[in-house]
């Protein structure tokens, strides 16, 4: 017969066993509701019918972990979408392979189907703000499409390389699209590869000239002209460019400071042409102003037009530089809501008096907003 130590010693060691057990059993089931999602968002498993053992502690939620910063979200373009045969409908290619603008056979006017479409209820008062001779700079140009706000509008220089590319990334980001009219001035950026249209050539050249410069890209709304200047002054020399300008469907820009606009807006008016005109050259040097002053400015001059004045409607225009592109991004994030005037790009700003508006007539779809 065993002795009562040697059976204390039994006892011991069937409970340490059965411990074990337990333990194992017990490391198995925490296994288990892990493995299936217990106290996570996973689907549950069905419920067992036998009482389930003890819960285990609670597991800390597992540690954030890092991510790459997403590149931000292009805005809404707010450009219209038109049935794929219309949209071709306003390209001409022509015997020698060029691509050219033109008004499509149902009427679409590239100047309107191109136009960046805005909510004409926010506040009547109006400002614009153009950034031209974009693509002399590959980097500026970049900063320009990739920072500015959409509703700033964009006029590239032809002779841009690639320009068909950068003229996509610009309406992907919201920007309406100009081309700069490559003409002879001394004061502006050189063209590559583009022959400037010049009073001293005759018309058929200047035209071939134009013609080269619009088959450089599609998509863009017009020309910018630079005024006052010797094409711009010259009727013989605008007057054929103006109404090819018109014939295929697209508008014009003149940035003027002086009161000299008889020539260009006369003729726009005559050939039923889209027309906006500017005479404030927000990056001007003044000793005592900066980009973020002009613009304040342009501003206060909007408000004026409250109570029963007629609101008011001026658009800035900007070379693209890093201070320009840094004031403007300051400026628009100090804004305050409401806004007591509306940010629009440049179509906003067009005059379409009457001969214009019976050319658009013929598509009533391009008056809709």
């Amino acid at each position: 017969m065993a002795s009562a130590g040697q059976k204390t010693g039994k006892q011991r060691a069937r409970s340490g066993l059965i411990a074990a057990y337990v333990l194992v059993l017990a490391l198995v089931v925490v296994s288990a509701l892990l493995a299936f999602g217990a106290g996570s968002g996973a689907p549950k498993a069905a419920e067992p019918v036998a009482t389930p053992a003890a819960e285990p502690e609670a597991i800390p939620p597992p540690t954030k972990a890092g991510s790459l910063k997403l590149p931000p979200k292009p805005p809404s373009a707010g450009f219209r979408t038109l049935p794929p045969a219309e949209a071709a409908g306003m390209i001409e290619v022509t015997a020698d392979g060029q691509r050219l603008p033109r008004i499509s056979a149902g009427g679409w006017m590239p100047w309107i189907a191109n136009s960046r479409r805005f909510d004409s209820s926010g506040p009547p008062a109006r400002m614009g703000l153009l950034m031209i001779d974009v693509g002399a700079n590959e980097p500026l140009m970049q900063r320009a499409i990739d920072d500015l706000p959409g509703e700033v509008s964009l006029a590239f220089l032809p002779g841009t390389p690639d320009l068909p590319r950068w003229l996509r990334r610009a309406r992907e980001r919201g920007h309406e699209s100009y081309l700069m009219l490559p003409v002879e001035d001394p004061n502006g950026p050189a063209e590559r590869g583009i022959k400037p249209i010049a009073t001293s050539a005759d018309s058929p050249e200047n035209l071939r000239r134009l013609r080269n410069a619009m088959a450089r890209g599609d998509g863009y709304v017009g020309f910018v002209f630079r005024s006052p200047g010797p094409v711009s002054q010259s009727e013989a020399t605008a007057r054929p460019l103006i109404r090819e300008i018109a014939d295929r469907g697209l508008a014009v820009i003149e940035i003027n400071p002086t009161p000299d606009t008889a020539v260009l807006r006369g003729l726009t008016l005559e050939l039923g042409v889209g027309y906006a005109r500017s005479t404030n050259i927000l990056d001007y040097k003044l000793a005592s102003d900066s980009v973020a002053g002009t613009l304040d400015r342009l501003v206060a001059w909007l408000g004026e037009s409250g109570g029963d004045r007629t609101p008011r409607h001026a658009f800035g225009v900007l070379q693209p530089n890093n201070e320009a592109i840094d004031a403007i991004m300051a400026w628009h994030g100090r804004q305050t809501t409401p806004a007591t005037f509306s940010l629009v790009p440049i179509i906003g700003h067009f005059e379409c008096r009457h001969n214009c508006m019976t050319r658009l007539g013929i598509q009533p779809a391009q008056l809709r907003p």
